[in-house]
């Protein structure tokens, strides 16, 4: 099945969405629609299943059950264009999993080769467009080994970039990042927003959860517990397990 992206204004939807490993429940029925243009934040203790949830709407993680729907259509159904749709729902992770032999041009060319049919010569002009826009443009023929990790981080966000996304999640990019480099990635990020991308964005980073997003959604225990304007989570959140939460974190 194609992907049709004037369809809906809700690019992806959530139903019931479960995942266990082993015994072991980690998802407990999550229902979320994410629309077009909006950034979500996705806030909540260690081991609440944020990170599972984002791994099982990029097929990372195979949910137990449930459903994902893309533009209304189920990505589980066997016409379903799962290539295209990994091509349209990028990742950014905590770790930045760049290729360590490649350039950091490199890194940002090979996936829009191998994935979307480009050429080399129009995968690199794209990919030099990119890594100038997140500001690293000075460090293309740079290697991971080479670069600080708000620098690697920038890399591969410009690679998720260059794949001409509908949708990036965004997976705790900060939390491996010393605090002095948090700031660049931040900044970019806060540009994307303001350029209308979509993101679901998994943080403990609660100024830019509060500054940033459209709507912020709090997890607890593979479920989500409470979800509104940023405004209404941090300043009169309704559930006390989100004000413990907040409590704590702030």
């Amino acid at each position: 099945m194609s992907i049709d992206n004037r369809s809906s204004d809700i690019v992806l939807e959530l139903k019931s969405l479960e995942k266990q490993f082993g015994d072991h429940s980690v998802l407990k029925g999550i229902d979320i629609t994410v629309s077009r243009g909006e950034v979500i934040s996705v806030i909540g203790s260690s081991g609440s299943g944020k990170s599972t949830m984002l791994r099982c709407i990029n097929l990372l993680e195979t949910p137990t059950s449930g459903s994902i729907l893309y533009h209304g259509k189920s990505i589980f159904d066997r016409d379903f264009d799962l290539r295209q749709y990994r091509a349209k729902v990028g990742m950014v992770f905590q770790q930045f999993n760049l290729f360590d032999n490649m350039t950091a041009l490199d890194n940002c060319i090979i996936g829009q080769m191998k994935v979307l049919g480009r050429t080399r010569e129009e995968a690199r002009k794209i990919a030099l467009g990119y890594l100038n826009k997140v500001g690293m443009e000075q460090y293309i023929n740079a290697k991971p080994r080479q670069l600080s990790g708000g620098q690697k981080q920038r890399v591969a966000i410009a690679r998720t970039l260059a794949m001409s996304p509908e949708v990036i999640l965004f997976d705790e990019p900060t939390s491996a990042l010393d605090p002095e480099m948090v700031g660049e990635v931040l900044s970019v990020m806060r540009s994307l927003a303001d350029e209308g991308m979509t993101m679901l964005i998994v943080t403990h980073e609660m100024a830019f959860a509060r500054d940033v997003s459209d709507r912020v959604v709090f997890m607890d225990g593979g479920v989500i517990a409470e979800e509104g304007t940023p405004q209404q989570i941090f300043t009169d959140p309704h559930g006390e397990r989100t004000r413990e939460f907040l409590r704590r974190i702030l």
